[in-house]
């Protein structure tokens, strides 16, 4: 079996596929895998760094503006997506998939129409309850569209269209927290996992800083932070408010979390943005969170996202307009200090979670493939 994955631009579109691929590898461990994606994607990273060989392509998203700088970007993109397009076929033809599946994102677009224009059945996964764009204009190429939520399913209303949940990686579902704790050299305190995306988020970073701060000087705490690609003046900022992170063994921060599963099966709280991916391994780990939801989403979906969590009593919730470093610590502290009231959210957590998501789209290949 070849499999052909394409998805990027943040690692809600990736991780998808990168599950996919894993458990298509565990059922099937003779599977070939390629994956397309952005040259300067940080699908290069997360995919090679997963073991994947990946082939490139140079795609872009339209611009709303109508300035003159938005304008030149705009034929640039009609530019790259012609050449993408064309970049692909070559890319498929030498590769001769037997499936094509779509998780996402920009690169996405071209990946699957060229694989559909040559034969190739392709599958798309949608991850959100209110779509992508891309994955909406490919609806009408694929044999089969996989959503996460049945609240997606009205946006494909005219094609075919199957709840299979978010796929999870299979390390979410294994890892162990006591033998990651040891791994990542943390001891008996209470351990805080917080990011805000792969880009990062400036107002999460913000409040992040004065409770990362906090625990340098008390110590109650450990921490792992991320503060994304656009973050790197986080640890001055901590700095600025007293703390040298160098200094404090109890703070893990670094730009981005490479090894998520470790960390997240660590962690006694999950402080994150509420995108899909996330919620979905939040919920298969069943650890308490509070979430953030950012409000500059189509459909401010995350919002509606983080409130399925809060009102089955399995997160809390804060929303940006009113975040700030003193209640992000109180609402924290509330949490952490009750180990009855965080065993509650872990239970809530666990009964929202669809952790065969994996088998369901695996039989949807399989039938996929079967029915050629």
């Amino acid at each position: 079996m070849k499999v052909l994955l394409a998805g990027g631009g943040t690692a809600g579109h990736i991780n998808p596929a990168l599950a996919i691929a894993g458990y298509i590898k565990q059922k099937r461990p003779d599977a070939e895998f390629l994956f397309i994606g952005n040259e300067d994607g940080m699908e290069q990273r997360l995919v090679k760094q997963a073991g994947y060989p990946i082939k490139s392509i140079s795609i872009s998203g339209f611009k709303r503006g109508f300035s003159p700088r938005d304008t030149v970007e705009n034929i640039k993109t009609v530019e790259r997506a012609i050449k993408s397009t064309a970049d692909s076929k070559k890319i498929i033809r030498e590769f001769k998939p037997d499936i094509c599946i779509g998780t996402g994102g920009y690169v996405s677009g071209p990946v699957v129409k060229a694989a559909s224009k040559l034969g190739v059945p392709c599958l798309i996964h949608e991850q959100n309850a209110y779509p992508g764009i891309t994955n909406k204009m490919l609806r009408k190429r694929v044999v089969k569209v996989m959503v996460a939520v049945a609240a997606a399913k009205k946006f494909f209303a005219d094609v075919d269209t199957v709840v299979t949940g978010n796929p999870v990686r299979e390390e979410i579902l294994t890892a162990d927290k006591a033998e990651s704790r040891k791994k990542l050299g943390l001891d008996g305190r209470p351990v805080v996992l917080s990011f805000g995306g792969s880009l990062g988020a400036q107002v999460i970073n913000e409040a992040m800083a004065d409770f990362v701060a906090r625990s340098g000087r008390d110590c109650k705490y450990q921490h792992i932070h991320a503060y994304g690609s656009y973050g790197d003046w986080f640890p001055a900022l901590v700095r600025e408010k007293g703390t040298d992170i160098e200094e404090c063994s109890n703070l893990d921060i670094r730009p981005y979390i490479d090894n998520m599963p470790e960390c997240m099966a660590a962690a006694d709280l999950v402080i994150s943005r509420a995108g899909a991916i996330t919620l979905s391994e939040i919920q298969a780990m069943g650890k308490p969170s509070i979430l953030i939801p950012s409000p500059n989403v189509a459909e401010n979906h995350q919002y509606h996202n983080a409130m399925a969590l809060v009102d089955a009593g399995a997160a809390d919730i804060i929303e940006e307009s009113e975040l700030s470093g003193e209640l992000l610590m109180k609402k924290a502290d509330a949490m952490l200090s009750d180990s009855s009231v965080l065993e509650a959210y872990t239970q809530n957590a666990k009964k929202m979670a669809i952790v065969n998501a994996n088998e369901r789209i695996y039989s949807v290949i399989k039938k996929t493939l079967e029915s050629r």
